[in-house]
């Protein structure tokens, strides 16, 4: 806790020290010059001056002051001034001075004018303004004085900046009002003046009117003259006149009926003009329509086919297109029906051929054997088939005539003959076998050779 209220009265005081700071921070207005006096370093300155912007104010060292650039009116009426012509002038005058803001020129009003207040610094100046003024009055003469103002200004401008500037101050207008004399030597001066005026504007009225009436009578002269000459040139000009009105009027009857006839051909012209134009105008109306009428029957029937044309071309284009999409189709499924074919025929042949293979190793490696036993395997259908063969037929009867007369060479009845040429319509096994390349077994043949017996003997008569 203890620590806690150290820290917050070190924060208020670091907050205090450094709210005192900001308030020594001073600014300085446009129409003032910031003094800054006490602590101030640097050889022969006893302050520094601002004009516009601000400055820090140490406190306890520094301090600060402002100096008003408010303009300042004097009057000096300077009396019983004495002239370079050692006459005594009234010299009544107006100055406006003001703190100048050229940085010597602050420091010397710093220096010499803070803490004056304004009336001071007007009397001050004052006794500099007289002084100079006197001093200027006496290298001029009353002429200068009284005529080349321009000079006695500049006189004034350039005695007084110099000795206004020693306290601070510049001069900003001079305005001199007018000049007196006690002896009265300018308003001679001005009687003088205005005398001469008058004089030479009496001999420049006499010269005027000497002028003028000389001017006058030849005037009357010359309108004598040219009054005579006028009425003869105007009898003169009446007779012109009137064969210039004939010659005129006979110029405009003659050009009124040229300008009539060309008028009416002009008119007929025009006429024939605008039924040239009204044809040609008419003629391109027609072209123009048939060329609508040709653009129309184009779009109507011309461009119907072409777009007719376009739409077959696309159709049998789609359709071939189809054709081909379709014959593609066609010719994969039958190579992919083919191919899987093959690949069927394929495994059934390999397995065929490792049967046979795996057969002849079963028979000792003899392929005659196990083809034997291949053809045994398969002998079941092969009498079935031979089976098949006869089992459709349908005998209803058998007729054999036997004359009786015994039997045949090989001892045997007509009967047994046609039983026997029956059973003979059947392939044998042993032909079969044989056909192929093979024989039967030793018993097997034995046994079919004793079977096809009994079956003969065994016929029924019919």
């Amino acid at each position: 806790m203890g620590s806690y209220l150290i820290i917050v009265i070190f924060v208020v005081v670091a907050l205090f020290l450094f709210m005192a700071l900001i308030n020594r921070y001073r600014r300085c207005p446009s129409d003032k010059v910031l003094v800054v006096y006490g602590g101030v370093k640097g050889a022969n300155r006893s302050a520094k001056c601002y004009h516009g912007g601000g400055a820090f104010v140490w406190p306890i060292i520094e301090d600060y002051a402002y100096l008003s650039l408010t303009p300042i009116s004097i009057d000096a009426n300077l009396t019983n001034a004495l002239s370079r012509q050692n006459i005594r002038v009234d010299v009544p005058c107006r100055f406006t001075v003001g703190i100048s803001t050229e940085p010597d020129t602050m420091l010397a009003a710093a220096e010499r004018l803070l803490g004056q207040t304004a009336q001071q610094i007007q009397e001050l100046a004052r006794d500099i303004l007289f002084g100079q003024l006197r001093l200027v009055i006496a290298t001029m003469s009353i002429e200068e004085l009284n005529s080349d103002r321009d000079k006695f200004l500049e006189a004034i401008s350039a005695n007084v900046e110099v000795e206004l500037k020693k306290i601070g101050l510049r001069l900003i207008n001079v305005n001199v009002t007018d000049i007196k004399d006690e002896s009265g030597y300018i308003a001679a001066l001005g009687q003088e003046a205005a005398a001469k005026a008058i004089n030479e504007a009496k001999v420049r009225v006499a010269e005027q009117e000497k002028v003028g009436e000389i001017g006058k009578a030849e005037a009357e002269r010359e309108t004598r003259v040219r009054t005579a000459n006028a009425n003869a040139q105007a009898v003169t000009g009446e007779n012109e006149a009137k064969i210039a009105i004939a010659n005129s009027d006979a110029n405009r009857r003659e050009r009124e009926a040229e300008a009539q006839r060309k008028a009416t051909a002009a008119e007929k012209v025009a006429q024939a003009h605008a039924l040239e134009e009204a044809y040609a105008a008419e003629q391109k109306a027609e072209e123009a329509r048939a060329s609508r009428e040709r653009s129309t029957q184009t779009a109507n029937v011309i461009v119907a086919q072409e777009i007719e044309k376009q739409r077959v071309v696309l159709a049998a284009e789609a359709l071939a297109e189809q054709k081909r999409v379709n014959a593609k189709g066609e010719a994969d499924a039958i190579f992919a029906k083919m191919e899987a074919e093959a690949k069927g025929l394929y495994e059934v042949l390999t397995k065929q051929a490792d049967g046979y293979d795996k057969m002849i190793k079963a028979a000792g490696g003899d392929a005659t054997k196990a083809y034997t036993l291949l053809l045994l395997e398969k002998l079941p259908e092969l009498v079935k088939t031979q089976v098949e063969a006869i089992k459709g037929i349908n005998i209803d009867k058998v007729t054999v005539w036997d004359n009786g007369g015994g039997s045949a060479a090989d001892g045997k009845t007509s009967t047994a003959n046609f039983l026997s040429g029956l059973m003979k319509s059947i392939p044998p096994l042993g032909e079969l076998f044989e056909q192929a390349g093979l024989s039967l077994p030793e018993y097997l043949a034995k046994k079919q050779a004793q079977e096809g017996q009994e079956a003969a003997n065994s016929t029924p008569e019919a």
